[in-house]
């Protein structure tokens, strides 16, 4: 299957059971993507390297724990928060948005796949009041000063993980104004240094703490 070959060529740990889960995706996607458009036309032919390897790009800096609690803000279809649960099993995937029929499609490629650590809520991230995460995940949803406003309230004081507690999200083109105006001082790091492939060439992992 030529897309999980592009996964293949970066990890090779996979368990049967993710290589299952992982192979399921594309069909899935296809299907309910048919039903609700939450991925573009042109992506969905490209699903592997443009969605699921862009989201694995989080795995390959940040080892999240057994029982760590991941909240995925705006979830949309569910990307970063699907291929990560399959990547981190025993790590909980808490998926938001405030579209009720994209929660559907993560819903139902979950149950497809058989993925069973992903919860949702049909919400938005600055109404969750009652619950905290260990990290926020994000893919290109908002400026990361509203990210961050959203994510900080959201955190664990106590550090389980190797990294502390905080904000990982997937964005493209010159960040340069978008991160001096957000305040915070995040790390910035290449996908295309992680994963030679021209389409990660603008593309970059923002992490940021308290």
């Amino acid at each position: 299957m030529q897309g999980l070959d592009t996964l293949l060529k970066y990890f090779s740990d996979f368990t049967p059971t993710q290589l299952q889960q992982l192979t399921a995706l594309e069909g899935l996607y296809k299907e309910w993507n048919e039903k609700i458009n939450v991925v573009s036309r042109k992506d969905i032919d490209q699903i592997y390297l443009h969605h699921v390897l862009h989201s694995l790009s989080i795995a390959a800096i940040v080892e999240f724990k057994p029982g760590a609690d991941i909240i995925d803000i705006g979830c949309g279809g569910g990307f970063p928060g699907v291929p990560l649960a399959i990547f981190f099993p025993e790590t909980r995937f808490h998926m938001v948005d405030s579209i009720g029929k994209k929660l559907k499609v993560v819903e139902a490629v979950a149950a497809g796949a058989g993925i069973a650590n992903i919860t949702t809520q049909h919400t938005r991230a600055e109404e969750i009041k009652n619950r905290k995460f260990d990290f926020a995940v994000s893919r290109a949803v908002a400026p990361l000063k509203e990210l961050w406003t959203w994510t900080k309230p959201l955190l664990k004081k106590e550090n389980k993980n190797e990294m502390n507690n905080g904000l990982i999200c997937l964005k493209g083109g010159d960040l340069h104004q978008e991160i001096f105006e957000s305040g915070t001082r995040p790390k910035m790091m290449s996908i295309y240094d992680i994963f030679s492939e021209d389409y990660f060439k603008e593309k970059f992992i923002i992490y940021a703490s308290k």
